[in-house]
């Protein structure tokens, strides 16, 4: 929405001065990196601490070893389970007033291997997998996938898998049936289409070939009787990774599309590329943090995991870490009591950044076109989610939406206002509602993306650019 502008939406690409537009492509491609990077929740926290370090920022438990003091401008981070990650930028005044905060989640719907998932049929080898999030089971099939995590071994090493991404890697497939014999298949229900337990991922179709001595001594090569191609592959596991197949029980490994972000149209205006859901808040919050300056109020930025599944675990929001991070850091401070602890969090401010649903003129009637987010418009706020009389959701007051939309105004941000879709047609969820159990105001926040949930989504540069501008301005301005 255009500053001065009243409940028109517009295309932005427009207002850009020629500096801008090159920050704006230098923005995009760096977000294009860090997806090429970060397709996992430990990838993305790898690649986030290496920038981080590089800015200054100290890792909250050697701070706490040393009993650091923390003072104005200090920066600190701290990662739980190598899957969620906190940042703070410590304002001028005492945290018990409250912070600035942006929230963000890290992961993205998936193909999961399941502890035990090696077997062969029909001579090949497959993986057993579960899929994770809410997805289309029929878009998984026949796109090249590619496999990433990590191992953990009976003795403590962790052995790191990476494969699909590099061109000369190979890659893993589901299967689906020919259209020729596909009559049947047809009548089915979308959903049932390909039900859950087909999508295992194939991994190999040659046998073990084994060095067999002959009768005179002489080598002959010989197939290794039952499930050979299953062990052909588990062969391929010890040699190239020194893994064994009882090492998947302690594994976490995600099937995700193989392949790297990609521009798309011949404007190179969007952007195409797995994971955007939720990585391009992200990476635009990670970016806010990184650009904002000194600060009245105490900034911070949450990363989590699990929000796909409903912010459950030790690592999703709905985990005591961020509370117990703050803790720690008001210790570090000098300003930490119980009741201090309480009153910083309900009087923080928070911008729960996470997708909106972009319109898509091929299924125009999902959607109200008077709230609904375009792509190219600027950033998205949702007022409320949750789905079939705002079930679920979190619903920002009139008082917190008239402050942000002070700040944007100031700051010459562009947004628009949004719903995810008409009313009784669906909805979703964020961690917004989680956040607010504390009594601070939060309103959800974001970018626009099309075939959201999809193995590639689609997004706007010019979106992408406008969110992390107005992260900034709410980092410098929230205060009620």
């Amino acid at each position: 929405m255009r500053p001065g502008s009243v409940m028109e939406n517009k295309n932005i690409w427009g207002i850009y001065s020629a500096e801008q537009l090159t920050e704006l492509e230098e923005h995009a491609k760096e977000y294009m990196d860090f997806l090429d990077n970060g397709k996992t929740e430990r990838e993305c926290i790898d690649t986030i601490v290496n920038r981080i370090e590089k800015d200054g920022y100290q890792e909250l438990q050697s701070l706490i070893k040393k009993n650091n003091v923390l003072k104005e401008g200090d920066k600190v981070y701290s990662v739980w389970m190598n899957k969620s990650i906190v940042m703070f930028q410590i304002g001028k005044k005492p945290m018990a007033e409250g912070m600035n905060i942006l929230g963000a989640h890290l992961d993205s719907p998936r193909l999961d291997i399941k502890q035990n998932p090696v077997y062969e049929d029909g001579g090949f080898a497959y993986l057993d997998t579960h899929y994770y999030g809410g997805v289309k089971k029929y878009q998984w099939v026949t796109i090249p996938l590619s496999i990433h995590g990590v191992v953990i071994k009976k003795d403590g090493t962790t052995v790191e898998i990476n494969v699909g991404e590099n061109e000369d890697d190979p890659v893993f497939f589901v299967s689906d049936l020919l259209i020729h014999l596909a009559a049947e298949q047809l009548e089915k229900k979308a959903s049932k289409v390909i039900e859950g337990e087909a999508l295992d991922i194939i991994v190999g179709n040659k046998p073990l070939v084994i060095e067999k001595k002959g009768e005179k001594g002489e080598k002959n090569k010989g197939k290794d009787g039952k499930d050979a191609v299953k062990k052909g592959i588990l062969a391929i596991l010890k040699e190239n990774y020194d893994i064994e197949e009882e090492d998947f029980i302690s594994a976490e490994l995600e099937v995700v599309p193989a392949g790297k972000a990609r521009e798309a149209g011949f404007d190179r205006s969007m952007i195409l590329a797995y994971g955007q859901d939720d990585r391009i808040c992200a990476f635009s919050s990670l970016k806010a943090m990184l650009e904002v300056k000194e600060t009245e109020r105490t900034a911070c930025c949450i990363l989590v995991d699990k929000e796909e599944i409903g912010s459950v675990g030790a690592t999703g929001m709905q985990s005591k870490f961020f509370e117990n991070a703050v803790a720690e850091v008001m210790n570090l401070a000098g300003d930490y009591s119980e009741l201090k602890v309480r009153r910083c969090l309900a009087s923080s401010c928070m911008l729960s950044s996470d997708v909106s649903s972009a319109f898509d003129p091929a299924f125009a009637s999902c959607f109200d076109k008077k709230n609904v987010a375009y792509l190219g418009n600027g950033m998205v706020f949702n007022k409320f989610t949750g789905s079939r009389g705002k079930s679920g959701s979190n619903d920002a007051n009139a008082e917190y939406m008239g402050h942000i939309r002070a700040i944007f105004d100031k700051e010459k941000i562009h947004f628009q206002t949004a719903e995810l879709g008409k009313v009784d047609v669906g909805g979703g969820g964020t961690i917004a509602y989680i956040l607010a159990l504390y009594g601070m105001n939060v309103i959800d926040s974001g970018v626009a993306v099309m075939n959201m949930h999809a193995p590639w989504e689609a997004t706007s540069k010019a979106d992408v650019y406008e969110a992390k501008r107005g992260y900034v301005a709410f980092l410098n301005n929230a205060s009620l």
